[in-house]
């Protein structure tokens, strides 16, 4: 790929120095480099004001995100060579922290490859697509995945929202191989069937990993809530783990298909139940009929997805703890999590806060958890941090 040049303004290298891989579209000299100039995804090479050069990358002259780098040094550019070494990387980490091959492979940024995503199962591997600069080489990701890992399958993603900001279209299909008929992954000691197809993002989140282990040291012989379930990561982790019976909510019918499943496949399915309806609806029932759960598991997907969802956001993070504190027997666990990256942790720590004293009850904060190991975040990149997970224990006042 050649790369034709572009000027930032003054001083606005500032945050590439420190190690940041974007470039927004208010630091570029526009007299310099008209955007109107260049094509989504075309690769450039980055010239400070005073025409020193900082690094390649890729442009979207239509996106906020104007330019990703791709690499410090002007030799290299986005190709099928600098794929391979990268995932080579990547999974070198992976496979010093991993016995087995259930992982993210490539994490965007926080493996220096902006725009990407992988997950893998075993030896099906699939891929999200999120950037022009990445769709431009889409096929060089295919041949470079191929020679690292010699996948049985590779399954392209590219079905989420985010491509839509840069102009791309939507889709999903096997771009390599032949998937069998049941994806399986095992995670903590625990198997499930992944819909990779179907399911939401990449079919599963490696990203609580972590977080759902910790959860097994609370919940054995107690009665768990598993809210916003998807196909039974939390819930049927904590059967696995010696729950007395665990209820599993969720809005899609598909999914609790799927998670009825997985509880066969770990022999738990009969401490396993599901109710399928609107998160805030079914605890709403769950009150009215007096139920009670010593622990109780919320992981809703991001309420606060843009800076302009803040409020109403921040309110149906409130909402949803209060609802589920309600729900709590004496002295009970609450696991409160959050993917939303403009939820600051200390404000869902005053959130969990707030909706128990709301309540008249008291909180202690017995731990809090990250995104897996998997997800590493790139220091200059704060976005790159962005899962939260509280374990509260939930006490009576006086």
């Amino acid at each position: 790929m050649s790369s034709a040049p572009i000027f930032l303004k003054k001083h606005a290298d500032r945050r590439l120095r420190a190690g940041h891989l974007w470039i927004y579209s208010n630091e570029i000299d526009t007299v310099k480099s008209p955007l109107n100039s260049f094509t989504a995804g075309q690769a450039v090479s980055v010239h400070t004001a005073d025409g020193k050069t900082i690094g390649t990358g890729y442009i979207n002259p239509h996106s906020l995100i104007c330019v990703r780098i791709i690499s410090r040094d002007p030799q290299i550019s986005l190709n099928r060579s600098l794929l391979v070494h990268r995932l080579n990387i990547a999974l070198s980490l992976r496979e010093r922290l991993f016995k087995k091959p259930y992982y993210r492979l490539v994490f965007g940024e926080g493996d220096y490859l902006s725009g990407l995503i992988v997950d893998r199962f075993n030896d099906v591997l699939v891929v999200q697509i999120t950037t022009a600069g990445m769709e431009q080489v889409k096929q060089e990701i295919i041949e470079a995945l191929d020679k690292v890992l010699q996948p049985r399958a590779i399954v392209l993603r590219n079905d989420t929202n985010s491509r839509s900001l840069e102009g791309l279209n939507n889709y999903v299909e096997v771009a390599l191989g032949e998937l069998p008929e049941k994806v399986l992954l095992e995670e903590n000691g625990v198997k499930f069937h992944v819909p990779v197809l179907e399911g939401q993002k990449t079919g599963w989140f490696y990203d609580h990993r972590q977080n759902r282990a910790e959860l097994s040291r609370y919940v054995q012989g107690l009665r768990v809530l598993d809210v916003f379930s998807y196909c039974g990561a939390w819930g049927i982790q904590a059967a696995v783990a010696g729950a007395s019976d665990v209820l599993c909510v969720d809005s899609s019918e598909r999914a609790l298909q799927w998670l009825t499943a997985n509880a066969e496949l770990n022999q738990v399915s009969e401490r396993v139940k599901t109710a399928q309806g609107d998160a805030f609806e079914v605890l709403r029932f769950l009150r009215q009929n007096e139920e009670k759960f010593d622990v109780i598991i919320l992981d809703p997907p991001a309420f606060i997805k843009r800076r302009k969802d803040q409020k109403a956001g921040e309110q149906a993070y409130h909402r949803i703890n209060q609802m589920a504190t309600q729900l709590l027997s004496r002295e009970g666990i609450l696991v409160s999590a959050s993917c939303s990256l403009h939820l600051a942790r200390e404000t869902l720590v005053e959130i969990v806060r707030a909706t128990g004293r709301h309540i008249d009850r008291h909180v202690q904060i017995l731990g809090q958890g990250h995104q897996a190991v998997d997800h590493p975040i790139h220091p200059a990149i704060p976005e790159t941090d962005y899962l939260k997970a509280l374990f509260c224990r939930i006490l009576p006042s006086g």
